[in-house]
């Protein structure tokens, strides 16, 4: 890659600073502990942690190597104080490597060293890391493991690491994350980059920073390579190189709350993709090595890939047979497509929730061994539907996207460790079918919660095109219906029956098959409470996918024939006990996995020997205009009272300037729905 006209040339490419680079430096030095270094506390914003990280700081270099390039210097320090025992954990450690299918090109932990310092009568005890302590564990094909536990960690224990990864993949420039589950009062990360290289930089977060500077430093590589021979040649390149430099002080831990998507989407990071190589010099420019793929040669990429795309066009015998009869009696092509599907659907085993981890192959197996085994991961599985409905002519590709809880992809550029799972792409008399087989209950065309999540990109050469997965484009409905009469000896019973939406009878169905009806019927009691006997449960369509999955029961209301006065909550159960968004403030958008449309429907005889005294008065609010809607509809009628409630949210997504009147809106739908009709006995 290096040109000869490359040696003792000067870098003359420069790349943009900022003058005054900080001296604020950090005084924290691997096993320089004090006495007062033990009184760390927790910060007043995290005041219930169980970890305070001191400081964490890494940094990136590059140095010249033996084989005629450069390798990726990684090192990473970290100092970590442990408050009470729930903090143990944060002492196991887990260092991935990366490597190459025969491992002849690969990562390596080139140092690692570590202590925990304890504070015992006045004086500091060490205890350092034994390297025999450290142990390699294979996760597959591309990465390996280093995993360690901290030793001799208490309450109060401190605990230094570091170590250095170097790498020949400079394509993989570490990312830095400066927030964890933990606080931490020092995260810096620290980039040195030769002008020969240009990346590309993502930030994400709130992109606040205490120290934030560029300038250019120099820098001296030695450069060793083969001539042809025996002999080896050295390159002495020196020049300026652009370091870059971030520190956050006293970094809130970061946590989950409800309606939020992934935790990835907001730690304040940042990332680099390699965008391209190219040498230039007084003397020489050399041509520019492009590693910013577009979507279509990535897409190129990938189905020549081995461990993705390259058997999907195979001749693929070994599923004639099978194929002959899915197909045998079909009218069309999406009547076959349609049972090819339910054939994966129903006979392959999910092994792994995701297929793709963003460093490893999508394909663990070859499609042939999913075939014979009947099982294999997200990836494995949806391949192997593509492939099946190729080799009955119909149209399929694969596609590509991330999951809610691993963040949303970039929309501009191919980054394809930002991807995480597999679906098939049909096209069927012009229209296009997405599907995921790996899930027991779901119809064709169904996907699940975790797909929408931006957009997904078709793996296709010539016709590459983006999907979006908007949750906005999703609808939850569910519709109950409750019937209260008075019984030949005027005790109140009644029946209930719910109609749920796709991915209430998606998880229904998902619950009983991992426990039983019968559980689940107990489940219902328990939930009901003493006041309600359920009796003669069942379900409709719970074995028919392309349905509507449907509940019933019957019901005794055992208190609400006797006594002068009773009180009764019409909504039995239906409605929300309690407010989803409990916090005065939040710090994440809500991000809800899809709109709402539920509905709750009463008719009910007014008890035997009883009038209303009292009744919830009819409401309707309105939720920003048109995004939602709260009606509470109810109104007595000679002997019966009838009501119907609506709760409706017509988008998903909510910014953190939206929350207080969210949270103000579901305060009332849980105040008016906890509102009770009193009766009382007639004169």
């Amino acid at each position: 890659m290096i040109n000869n006209k490359c040696i003792l040339s000067i870098f003359s490419l420069l790349l943009f600073f900022h003058e005054g680079f900080s001296q604020d430096r950090t005084a924290y030095k691997f096993g320089k502990i004090s006495a007062t270094d033990f009184n760390v506390t927790a910060p007043a914003s995290d005041s219930g942690a169980s970890v305070v990280i001191i400081a964490d700081i890494g940094s990136t270099s590059f140095e010249g190597n033996n084989k005629g390039f450069f390798v990726l210097v990684f090192t990473r320090y970290l100092r970590v104080k442990i408050l009470n025992k729930s903090g143990f954990s944060i002492g196991d450690r887990n260092i991935e490597l990366f490597h190459n299918k025969d491992k002849s090109v690969s990562e390596k932990l080139s140092t690692v060293r570590g202590s925990t310092f304890n504070l015992e009568r006045g004086l500091i005890t060490e205890t350092r890391l034994d390297e025999k302590s450290i142990f390699e564990e294979t996760y597959n094909k591309e990465i390996s493991r280093r995993k360690f536990s901290m030793p001799a960690l208490k309450e109060g224990s401190i605990f230094d690491l570091e170590y250095t990864i170097k790498s020949p993949y400079y394509a993989r420039l570490q990312p830095w994350t400066f927030q964890s589950e933990y606080p931490c009062l020092w995260s810096e990360y620290v980039v040195t980059v030769p002008p020969p290289f240009h990346y590309v930089m993502r930030t994400q977060g709130d992109n606040v920073f205490d120290i934030n500077t560029s300038k250019p430093v120099f820098e001296s590589f030695m450069i060793s390579r083969q001539n042809g021979s025996d002999k080896s040649e050295i390159l002495r390149l020196t020049g300026n190189s652009l370091q870059q430099r971030w520190v956050k002080k006293n970094v809130r831990a970061i946590r989950e709350e409800p309606f939020i998507s992934s935790l990835n989407n907001y730690f304040s990071r940042v990332s680099y993709q390699l965008n391209y190589y190219q040498w230039v010099t007084p003397e020489y420019t050399d041509d520019k090595e492009n590693y910013l793929d577009t979507w279509s040669s990535t897409s190129k990429t990938l189905l020549a890939d081995e461990d993705f795309g390259l058997a999907l066009d195979h001749v693929n015998t070994w599923m004639t047979d099978v194929i002959k009869d899915l197909s045998r009696g079909s009218g069309s092509d999406e009547e076959t497509a349609r049972k090819v599907y339910s054939y994966v659907r129903d006979n392959f085993k999910v092994v792994e929730k995701e297929g793709y981890t963003g460093e490893s192959s999508w394909l663990q197996s070859s499609l042939k061994d999913v075939f014979d085994s009947r099982k294999g991961n997200v990836a494995e599985i949806n391949l192997l539907l593509v492939a099946m409905l190729r080799r009955e002519g119909i149209k399929a590709d694969p596609l590509i996207l991330s999951t809610r809880r691993h963040g949303i992809a970039s929309a501009v550029y191919p980054l394809i460790a930002e991807y995480n799972y597999v679906l098939c792409v049909a096209n069927i008399g012009n229209k296009l079918f997405t599907l995921d087989a790996t899930r027991p209950f779901n119809d064709f065309g169904q996907l699940p919660e975790q797909c929408y999540n931006g957009y997904g990109h078709v793996v296709n050469e010539s016709n590459p095109i983006p999907i979006l997965f908007s949750a906005d484009s999703v609808y939850e409905t569910s519709v109950t219906s409750a019937f209260i009469t008075n019984d030949e000896k005027g005790k109140p019973s009644g029946t209930i029956k719910t109609v749920f939406g796709k991915s209430g009878s998606y998880n229904l169905r998902n619950e009983i098959r991992n426990s039983s009806e019968k559980v689940y019927a107990g489940k219902v009691q328990t939930t009901a409470g003493s006041e309600m006997l359920v009796s003669n449960m069942g379900f409709d369509s719970l074995n028919k996918f392309s349905f509507p999955l449907a509940l019933h029961y019957d019901f005794e209301l055992s208190k609400l024939s006797s006594g002068d006065i009773l009180y009764f909550n019409p909504m039995l159960n239906a409605g929300y006990q309690t407010n989803p968004f409990k916090s005065m403030q939040r710090r994440y958008p809500v991000d809800m996995p899809y709109k709402m449309d539920f509905t709750y429907l009463l008719n009910m005889e007014i008890p035997a020997g009883y009038q209303v005294d009292e009744m919830p008065k009819s409401a309707k609010v309105a939720y920003n205009e048109n995004e939602g809607l709260f009606e509470y509809l109810i109104q007595k009628n000679d002997n019966n009272i009838q009501m119907r409630v609506k709760l409706k949210l017509n988008k998903a997504y909510f910014g953190m300037d939206e929350y207080a009147g969210l949270r103000d809106f579901f305060a009332f739908v849980v105040k008016k729905e906890s509102e009770q009709i009193v009766f009382k006995k007639s004169p």
